[in-house]
């Protein structure tokens, strides 16, 4: 089993996602991070940030979810690397977009970025495999 009409250079299609306070709360406490300055505008204020901000889990989350959309049902992820930037605050869109940027065998390898007005706010290299059924 393999992703066929995958080669290096295939683009994921782009993800717009609306931030919201609501959803930065959630998936902060979906992901079990209680820290302060994911749903407390005023302790995020004391640690110098204008808001609440998202959490690197819920970012991670996103990542994981944005190329499992692309893939679909038939893949995993074997690997995650991500790097932070700017932060994603309420009121935010974030901008995911990916392309391959590895073939090795069944395993296919993505540089995903996710943006927001400030900038970048994530960069990610993602491998994933099939894991039979179809693949996209």
């Amino acid at each position: 089993m393999s992703f066929p009409d995958v080669r290096v250079g295939t683009a994921l299609p782009v993800l717009e996602l609306p931030l919201d306070r609501s959803t930065i709360v959630a998936t902060a406490i979906a992901s079990q991070d209680f820290e302060d300055v994911h749903h407390d505008p005023g302790k995020a204020q004391e640690r110098g940030t204008p808001d609440i901000f998202m959490s690197i889990n819920s970012t991670n989350g996103f990542v994981d979810r944005y190329v499992t959309d692309w893939s679909g049902p038939a893949a995993r992820i074997t690997r995650v690397a991500l790097r932070l930037g700017v932060p994603n605050f309420p009121g935010d869109a974030m901008r995911l977009t990916g392309e391959v940027t590895g073939v090795d065998g069944d395993a296919v390898t993505l540089k995903v970025l996710g943006a927001n007005e400030r900038g970048v706010h994530v960069t990610a290299e993602v491998t994933l495999v099939p894991t039979g059924g179809k693949a996209r």
